[in-house]
Formats: structure tokens, C-alpha cells, sequence
């Protein structure tokens, strides 16, 4: 089996391109890396977080959700697959790559989070209940029974 969940924050801004599908159709390809953190206990007793960089590529709809939603700096959660090439460089030299192929993405943290900011925005403080029964039920003031969203 190959599956990889892994969660972390895009280091960079998404690579997108274009390529002819199969059937003539553009499909989106969208390149970018997360950082992942590492915690590690170190010897001496402190407790050390690093980070790993991972290089993961989306084809199609999930290139274009990267494209349009994704930034850098924003968290998410993903899975997909493991996949590992090669290529020839100009210099000659061989060069081993190792991506994980996007089959899900999702935010994962609100907007608001990202923002630094708790997301929570306070209302006006709403009148205190005036009457409730022993089961914690409060009447409905009469003349209101058109604008309840229940029946």
C-alpha cells in the first residue's frame, strides 16, 4: 500500500501549468511544498522542533483548487501517494526526485486562524432570558411567530 497523510503549512506559493490532457482538454498541474514538523527529544533533555519539506504535485481539479484557494503560509491536510522519478540534468548528472501525487486537500485551520486572529466575533450582548420554565425553556414573546425560521 502506498498512502501518505501529512499536514503542514506551503513553504512557497503554488507552481501552476497547463498541459494537454488526453482528450485535448487542459489539466492543471500544481507543484508545491509543505513544511512538516518534526519534534525530536534531544540528549540533553530540551525538546527540539524542526521541520521537513515536502514536495507534492496535483493534476487536474486538485491543481486547479491549489491554484485558486492555496498560498503561502496556509495550512492544510493531504493524501496521496508516494512517487519517485528521475532525470538526466544538463550537467550530465542524475537526479532522483521523490513527490507526493495529491489525491486530497483540505484547509486545515479557518481563515480566521491564519490570520492570527481567534476567528470569534462577538455580538452585541443579547438581552438577558426573561422567563424560562424548571426545563430551562423560555416563552415566545407573542406577535414574533411569522419571523421564526420553525413551526
Amino acid at each position: 500500500m502506498n498512502k501518505v497523510i501529512l499536514m503542514g503549512r506551503l513553504t512557497r506559493d503554488p507552481e501552476v501549468r497547463y498541459s494537454q490532457g488526453q482528450n485535448g482538454e487542459q489539466m492543471a498541474i500544481a507543484r508545491y511544498s509543505i513544511a512538516v514538523d518534526r519534534r525530536f527529544a534531544r540528549r540533553n533533555g530540551g525538546d527540539e522542533q524542526t521541520a521537513d519539506f515536502i514536495n507534492c504535485v496535483a493534476f487536474g481539479r486538485q491543481g486547479e483548487f491549489a491554484e485558486k484557494y492555496l498560498k503561502k503560509g496556509t495550512k492544510i491536510a493531504v493524501t496521496g501517494r508516494l512517487q519517485t522519478g528521475s532525470y538526466t540534468n544538463k550537467d550530465g548528472q542524475k537526479v532522483y526526485t521523490t513527490d507526493v501525487v495529491i489525491e486530497e486537500q483540505e484547509f486545515a485551520e479557518s481563515k480566521g486562524s491564519a490570520d492570527g486572529s481567534t476567528g470569534y466575533t462577538p455580538r452585541e450582548s443579547a438581552p438577558a432570558p426573561s422567563s424560562a420554565d424548571a426545563a430551562g425553556f423560555m416563552s415566545i414573546p407573542e406577535g414574533i411567530e411569522g419571523d421564526l425560521p420553525f413551526k
